[in-house]
Parts: C-alpha cells; structure tokens; sequence
C-alpha cells in the first residue's frame, strides 16, 4: 500500500437526518471518532439547514480506512470499480461515493445518490500509472 495515502471523507446531513446516527456508523465501520470531524452549517435549497462533516485520514489510518472498505464492499462492486477506475479518476485522485443509508443498515456500497464523498489521493510520479496504482490499492490480496 502506498506511504503518502491520504482520505478525506464528506458528509452532508440534511435537517431531516440524524447526524449522530450517520457518524456513529461511520465509527463502527471505520474506527474514527465524531470529534476527529469538522462541522459546518451551510444552508441549501429553499434555505433548509444542512451541515457539512469532514475528516481527513494520513498514513495508517488511511491504510486502515482503504483496508476496511475494500473489505466491506461487495466483491461484484470492487470487481466494477476495478474494470472502470479511470472514470473515478481525477488527477491523481480516486473518488468514490458510499451509501449514507446502507452504511445506517450496517453495509457498504457504492452508490451515485445520498452519499458519503471519499477522496483518495496518493504520490503518483508518472500520469501513466495513476490508474494502476489505485487498482493495486483496491485489488483484495492475492489467496495463495
């Protein structure tokens, strides 16, 4: 696994949701604390109250951050992920969505609608092997 990886995690919980509830799972799932959070209330549409949480994970608890997700989403998933990775590709960034609601029943999937965001970023020397180097990232280990 990469030395420089680094994760940020965004979360934006309308007025209707319960934020405790969100984090808590989120805890559960991937050992980080509320209070490793930053908070910040924002306002959208129609004025309704919305508050934005975000964490960024280095070094090991990044590694384990990667380690737990890889583990927990469905192998289908991470199989599609693996085939079409340049589309989730920016930069020198990985971005993937996680479902909000699924992570409240206790599971993991990849999702485009009411979503955790997930930034993953790592040194990447040569544009050519950006692609490659998330693939090795996200590939469960080899079973001998």
């Amino acid at each position: 696994m990469p030395n420089h990886l680094q994760v940020t995690l965004e979360i934006i919980t309308h007025a209707t949701e319960n934020e405790k509830l969100i984090l808590q799972s989120i805890h559960e799932f991937f050992n980080i604390q509320e209070v490793e959070f930053s908070k910040q209330n924002l306002f959208g549409h129609f004025k309704n109250p919305i508050l934005l949480s975000k964490v960024k994970l280095v070094k090991k608890n990044a590694r384990d951050f990667v380690h737990k997700l890889v583990e927990n989403i469905p192998k289908y998933q991470i199989e599609q992920l693996l085939n079409d990775i340049e589309s989730h590709i920016d930069g020198s960034a990985l971005f993937l969505r996680i479902g909000k609601q699924d992570i409240l029943r206790k599971s993991i999937t990849l999702q485009e609608k009411d979503v955790i965001r997930i930034k993953i970023s790592t040194l990447v020397y040569r544009k050519n092997d950006v692609a490659k180097t998330y693939v090795n990232l996200l590939s469960p280990p080899a079973s001998n």
